[in-house]
């Protein structure tokens, strides 16, 4: 899930500083969830908008944001309302605002949202950042733990030295996640070197270099 966080109003009004009427996008999916650009928040936005001085001529909730073809079908199915207005606010993460710029072409889009990477859900409410898409997973050679995003250093050969009591020296109030590979090494029955690799080869930074893409012909039928 693609984590977002709502950025300072006054620094959205700055980005439309220059646009008097507004359209508002949000995204059915991650921000939903994340309650940063649902319908909730969308209304929310419209209101301080328009309190703010904005005409709103509209807003859209679409299911997924990232998808451009959809995205455009439903700006079309708005269209008078898409062109009264003088920008575009998008309360989606950076992939959701550039599927609606593609999406509208001629009009300017202002992010209304900040992008701060992919969590993982464990209850409501509670999203933790494990995964740094980073393209060379290696999480099997440690219990299924990452070290990379979930170590602050990370530090892949092991725990740095400054973990105190099984807490990060780094963030006190975190565990090490070296004490969650070693837990989780106990737990499988493995000698915990055979889950913390004794040496990894350096990582190939062209599998995260971007921009990336993935392009295929999709499976058709059942």
């Amino acid at each position: 899930m693609t984590a977002t966080e709502k950025r300072v109003f006054d620094d959205i009004l700055a980005s439309l500083e220059k646009r008097g009427s507004v359209f508002v996008v949000g995204c059915g999916d991650c921000a939903t969830v994340l309650q940063t650009g649902g319908e909730f928040e969308v209304k929310e936005m419209s209101e301080a908008l328009t309190g703010a001085g904005k005409t709103v001529t509209g807003w859209v909730v679409p299911e997924v944001s990232c998808k451009i073809l959809d995205v455009k079908k439903l700006l079309r199915q708005n269209k008078e309302a898409v062109a009264a207005a003088d920008a575009i606010l998008v309360l989606a993460c950076g992939a959701g605002v550039q599927a609606v710029s593609e999406a509208a072409e001629s009009k300017p889009v202002v992010a209304g949202l900040d992008t701060i990477g992919q969590v993982d859900q464990f209850r409501l409410g509670q999203f933790y950042e494990w995964c740094s898409s980073c393209g060379e997973c290696i999480v099997a050679d440690y219990g299924g733990v990452c070290p990379i995003t979930r170590c602050p250093k990370g530090q892949v050969h092991g725990p740095c030295g400054g973990a105190n009591e099984g807490k990060c020296e780094v963030n006190p109030e975190e565990q090490c996640v070296w004490t969650l590979i070693y837990e989780r090494a106990e737990k499988l029955g493995e000698e915990p070197v055979a889950i913390g690799a004794p040496y990894h080869e350096p990582r190939d930074h062209r599998k995260s270099s971007a921009p990336r893409q993935k392009v295929f012909e999709p499976r058709r039928g059942g």
